[in-house]
């Protein structure tokens, strides 16, 4: 005997018995019940079932699944009872369990206990990963210090190499960039300042801004982008090939090895890039100045060395160096942090370059509020 369906207006009837031998047709009849163009919504009725077999309680529970893929949506009612023991131990096993997106596209509510596990399994993971985070920035930090004095685990060169990577490459997009940040903030000021004709204290705010915010600022944001993703993506690509794993196993600390260098390469070369980027900044903003505006060369320079404040480039410089290392601590926690194959190589480098960003922002405000706040 073979199992009947019967469509009557959004109920669909699953009637006889539904084994093995009869999915099949089953589910022939299921979709050409679909192609006759059955209500987008319908609700199975599963009363009827007089038996029921691994195979058939496996159908059912797909059942809105294999709905969805034409495009129609089912909500599946109960067997019946003398049946649902079975059908609940068949169903409760792992693979065939469901996630909350499933349930949605099926049309069952997600109950407050769902989302309240949900809300807790998020919080819980969130709380995990900044602890994590936490243990990764004083290790680091411990191992950057700790190596002054005892060099051990650490390769000779990787600092000059890095240094060079950092710094002497880098230094075109930032000079080039800064350049061009100077002029524009210039003209900037110029249009305000026009206005009630004081075009020459354009220097004096181009100085400052440079200086204190855009020079420091411009650079770390550009620095992340280019040596911080690198700095990810090479950690994610080391624990993928499992390098990091093999470090361990041979009694070498990976952050000594492969981070510190890093760090202190970060932490020598970001200050520096800072200083020409503020000079070239400068510069640029004193080249928009002359040809723009009726300054006089030596006018706008002296009008620039005077606004400049020790306290300006010392402020610049302590931003650079916190810059510096937040950025490679959160390059290192994210490439640590990799998941996956090649895609979370990706994910990792983009989640650093994003974070970094962020946490260079966030930290920029709190040494204005230190410094600049009355």
């Amino acid at each position: 005997m073979a199992a009947r369906l019967e469509l009557r207006g959004d109920v669909l009837r699953i009637c006889g018995p539904l084994t093995v031998a009869t999915v099949a047709d089953a589910e022939m009849q299921l979709r050409q019940i679909f192609a006759a163009d059955a209500p987008q919504h319908l609700h199975a009725d599963l009363t009827a079932i007089d038996r029921l077999d691994t195979g058939g309680a496996v159908w059912l529970h797909r059942l809105p699944d294999i709905a969805l893929s034409t495009g129609t949506q089912i909500t599946v009612g109960e067997v019946p009872v003398s049946l649902r023991a079975f059908y609940e131990s068949v169903t409760s096993t792992d693979f065939l369990t469901q996630d909350s997106d499933t349930e949605k596209s099926v049309g069952v509510a997600p109950s407050t206990e769902d989302l309240l596990d949900r809300l807790g399994d998020r919080a819980y993971r969130d709380v995990n990963s900044a602890m994590e985070f936490l243990y990764v920035m004083s290790d680091l930090t411990w191992a950057t210090v700790e190596c002054l004095f005892r060099r051990r685990g650490i390769r000779q060169g990787t600092f000059v190499e890095q240094a060079s990577i950092i710094g002497a490459q880098g230094l075109g997009i930032v000079t080039l960039v800064l350049f061009l940040v100077g002029g524009v903030s210039t003209l900037q000021a110029a249009a305000q300042l026009r206005q009630f004709g004081a075009n020459v204290l354009v220097a004096d705010l181009l100085a400052i801004g440079i200086t204190r915010e855009l020079g420091p600022l411009m650079t770390a944001i550009m620095i992340a982008g280019r040596s911080g993703s690198a700095f990810a993506a090479e950690i994610a690509t080391m624990k993928f090939t499992e390098e990091i794993d093999a470090l361990r196993t041979m009694a070498i600390d990976p952050l000594k090895l492969i981070a510190v260098p890093k760090m202190w390469a970060m932490l020598l070369s970001l200050p520096l890039l800072t200083i020409m980027a503020d000079f070239v900044g400068l510069l640029g903003g004193t080249v928009t100045g002359v040809l723009s505006l009726d300054i006089s060369p030596a006018t706008f320079f002296n009008r620039v060395t005077n606004a400049l404040l020790l306290k300006d480039i010392v402020t610049g410089l302590v931003k650079s160096i916190s810059f510096a290392w937040v950025i490679t601590t959160i390059s290192v926690f994210r490439g640590l942090q990799f998941r996956g194959g090649a895609a979370g190589v990706g994910n990792a480098t983009t989640s650093a370059v994003v974070t970094s960003i962020f946490a260079i922002i966030v930290l920029d405000l709190v040494w204005g509020l230190i410094f600049y706040l009355r």
